[in-house]
């Protein structure tokens, strides 16, 4: 399977509390919910797509969390149903009998324990948020392909996804385009190394 992720931002690179004021309260943030005013059709659409190719999910224990109270009370559109059957895995050393259905924690290695989904036949083993996951999925060249969902907003405060410092990742450009409310789709392909030079 390929490890593709997608991530909501903000233009300042913010990826905290994109639903709902209460969703992501860590370090005192209150400015979550800065998606609302750009949601259409496209979008939905988008997601919707995606979800269609996936064959699992890979969660991290807090979007599991946020996911898990949720999605299984919003199982009548398209996107709550595909999140609510999907295979849900899970790194954690801590989750113990989860009870949302189709959830398999991860407990032991995480990295051999990625690599062999990965090495499942099938069409997608999808990261959904996740920030923490998703740096440490990068660090180690895991992720095959990575959606951006990038809104036109500065929030000015809130968790990053990428540190001020890091592995360096040169990126492809596969597919871009823009929703009516302005939010930019982009899908990138890890391409090696960034490499540096004098213009």
């Amino acid at each position: 399977m390929k490890l593709t992720a997608t991530m909501m931002l903000t233009l300042d690179g913010v990826y905290q509390g994109p639903g709902g004021p209460e969703e992501d309260r860590r370090g005192r943030f209150d400015r979550g919910g800065w998606t609302a005013p750009y949601g259409d059709e496209e979008g939905g659409r988008f997601v919707t797509a995606m979800l269609e190719r996936a064959d699992g999910l890979l969660l991290g224990r807090r979007t599991w969390e946020i996911f898990e109270g949720y999605w299984p009370h919003h199982d009548d559109n398209p996107i709550g149903h595909a999140i609510n059957v999907l295979p849900k895995y899970v790194p954690s050393t801590t989750l113990k009998d989860p009870t949302w259905q189709n959830t398999h924690v991860i407990d032991g290695d995480v990295e051999a324990a990625v690599r062999e989904l990965k090495a499942k036949p099938g069409r997608e083993l999808q990261v959904h948020g996740s920030g923490d996951l998703l740096r440490w999925l990068l660090e180690r060249d895991l992720v095959d392909e990575l959606n951006l969902r990038l809104y036109p907003v500065l929030v000015g405060d809130g968790l990053r996804l990428f540190p001020e410092r890091g592995q360096t990742h040169d990126l492809k450009l596969v597919e871009s385009r823009s929703t009516a409310s302005g939010v930019m789709l982009l899908t990138y392909r890890p391409a090696g190394r960034a490499t540096f030079g004098t213009v």
